[in-house]
């Protein structure tokens, strides 16, 4: 089922209880025309028959959002095994993650809608039965704010995020390499040969990394650079620069000069996830019938760190019956 919400200035999203995923989203640019600024089909069936291609497209990510390594981890002295589903290592929740599941629709209005999702003990590996419950809004400020909730009845692990795929020149309409980015960050996780975080938290100072200043996304991806050849390219987690644990604060910018949009992240999360979209090769055509190509799109997805349940020394996913889990994502949309 889809829904279309909106907002006062125009901006406008359609969303699918399918992996509450949000398939389309028009902002305008400088001159106030609109595009579609998100990857994506109207076609459900096309995202859950993608195979080889991107699953992932604009959808809500869970239980684990990012790689758990070998699809295992501890958990109060037992441990656990997941379903894998991207070579040795489990990644956003596994073979039937949060992405495929059809949500329960709670409540619809013209800018908003709240969705739930009961995640069953050992869904994909995962102990505890999950109650989810996430929301979009589309603000008059023209934020698009995303909300998140989870109670456990037993001792889990939980890293939900939200995995839009971005093109400020609208999606199909070229690549991403000319988009200028800033990312609150000092230090980032360096990865293994399979994008598991190697437990470092290194410094972005003189890297290809450092986004603290604005940065041309392409203009740095030819440095003979370790990690950017592991990752194809920018698919790493920056470890943000807070105010204090779980403040909402900027997290990133990414801004088109040809257009002049503009998008702001805000998040609670300790780290964000960019990937510039390296896996593209041209195969999937866009809802306006344009290739995919690679790094033709970019995700930022708010989030705990990869791989953390084997990581101890990483910020803590853990979620226990007598806590609550919450989240707060938001992009915000304006011109220059």
């Amino acid at each position: 089922m889809k829904y279309t919400l909106k907002n006062s200035n125009g901006l406008k999203l359609t969303v699918t209880d399918f992996g509450c995923r949000i398939m389309d989203l028009w902002v305008p640019d400088r001159n106030g025309v609109m595009a579609d600024i998100v990857l994506g089909t109207y076609d459900e069936d096309k995202y859950r028959n993608y195979g080889k291609g991107e699953r992932f497209l604009g959808a809500a990510i869970g239980r684990y959002g990012n790689r758990i390594a070998k699809g295992r981890f501890s958990l109060d002295g037992k441990d656990y095994v997941l379903a894998v589903n991207n070579g040795q290592n489990a990644l956003h929740g596994g073979v039937l993650g949060f992405d495929m599941v059809t949500w329960k629709v709670e409540s619809v209005s013209e800018n908003s809608i709240v969705f739930s999702y009961v995640s069953a003990d050992g869904e994909e590996g995962y102990p505890g039965t999950l109650t989810v419950r996430m929301s979009y809004a589309l603000l008059d400020s023209n934020e698009l704010v995303i909300s998140y909730n989870a109670e456990t009845d037993a001792p889990t692990i939980i890293n939900l995020t939200h995995h839009s795929f971005f093109n400020l020149h609208g999606e199909g309409e070229g690549t991403v390499n000319d988009h200028v980015l800033t990312i609150n960050a000092d230090r980032y996780t360096p990865v293994d040969g399979t994008l598991i975080p190697t437990g470092e938290l290194a410094p972005v100072d003189g890297t290809p990394f450092d986004f603290r200043k604005p940065h041309v996304i392409g203009s740095r991806l030819s440095q003979d650079n370790e990690q950017l050849v592991r990752g194809g390219g920018y698919d790493h987690n920056w470890v943000l620069a807070k105010p204090s644990e779980g403040a909402l604060s900027k997290a990133a910018e990414v801004y088109d000069p040809v257009s002049g949009r503009r998008m702001e992240v805000f998040t609670t999360e300790p780290g964000i996830q960019f990937y510039g979209g390296n896996y593209f090769d041209g195969s999937m055509l866009g809802k306006n019938g344009k290739p995919y190509v690679k790094n033709c799109s970019l995700a930022l997805e708010t989030q705990h760190f990869p791989d953390s349940p084997n990581h101890p020394e990483f910020p803590s996913t853990v979620l226990r019956p007598s806590e609550e889990y919450r989240q707060i994502c938001i992009y915000k949309f304006s011109s220059l």
